[in-house]
């Protein structure tokens, strides 16, 4: 599948492409400060990934699809090989891509995620969103509300409701029934070719408040990344190029100077 694209910077062939992957139930704009910043520099392409965004709706979500997805995408832009920095679910995706077409990528940014599958996070959340009863003409904000009482955290919810689409009828953007038929056992998940690894220049950056990627991690990192490199966002959660954008850019743009 091809996904739906937002570029910024340079045109093709000046210097390394960048192309940036969001995480569940995202989309390429989440990067929109992080790209900006990016694209004075490097060609900057931020994906929606299937199910996603602007991008098609497919039931397969397993690691190897959305890879695939990606390598299709880069293949049709002219933008492998690349840098690739995925965050959560997307660092599974540009993992697996590392893995199973490493001539695609020069150097990966994984963002607060480890290869190894991990409890369905976001199934309750998901399945409020399902649960929404979607009248006619409802607006973002009586959305936004319907959802408060099963999603009480305002930042959360705010970012969950970049996905409604109000109008007759309402709706979801994102594919959300093939995401929670999906979460547990794919999204959640993590399968890698045997004896596969990716010895290029790899950068693990995690949130110093997030849990997520923790000391035990390293050693399974590093048997698929040899080259992994590790650092911590201080101030900063799961959602580290939000929490704390400046110093993201600041650890990204210094590895891939160093790399590139």
């Amino acid at each position: 599948m091809r996904l739906h694209a937002v570029e910024a910077g340079p045109g093709v062939g000046q210097r390394t492409p960048v192309v940036l992957l969001h995480g569940l139930f995202g989309s390429a704009r989440n990067f929109g400060l992080v790209q900006k910043r990016l694209a004075g520099r490097w060609r900057v392409i931020a994906l929606d990934l299937r199910n996603h965004g602007a991008s098609g709706h497919d039931p397969d979500m397993s690691y190897a699809a959305m890879a695939a997805d990606v390598a299709d995408s880069l293949a049709a832009l002219g933008a492998a090989p690349a840098a690739v920095i995925g965050h959560s679910m997307g660092g599974k995706v540009a993992m697996r891509l590392a893995l199973d077409q490493p001539a695609l990528l020069r150097a990966l940014v994984v963002a607060d995620i480890a290869p190894r599958p991990y409890p369905p996070h976001f199934a309750a959340i998901a399945a409020a969103m399902a649960g929404l009863p979607l009248a006619a003409g409802m607006t973002r904000a009586e959305a936004d509300a319907a959802l408060a009482g099963a999603v009480p955290d305002t930042a959360l919810r705010g970012f969950l409701m970049q996905n409604f689409l109000p109008g007759r009828p309402a709706g979801w953007r994102i594919g959300l029934s093939e995401i929670i038929a999906a979460l547990e056992h794919d999204i959640g998940g993590w399968d890698a070719p045997a004896g596969a690894s990716w010895p290029g220049p790899t950068l693990v950056l995690t949130g110093a408040l997030s849990d997520y990627v923790t000391p035990e991690d390293r050693g399974p990192i590093r048997a698929w990344f040899p080259a992994a490199r590790f650092a911590a966002l201080h101030r900063a959660g799961h959602w580290l190029h939000a929490d704390n954008p400046e110093g993201f850019l600041a650890a990204v743009g210094a590895f891939l100077d160093a790399v590139l």
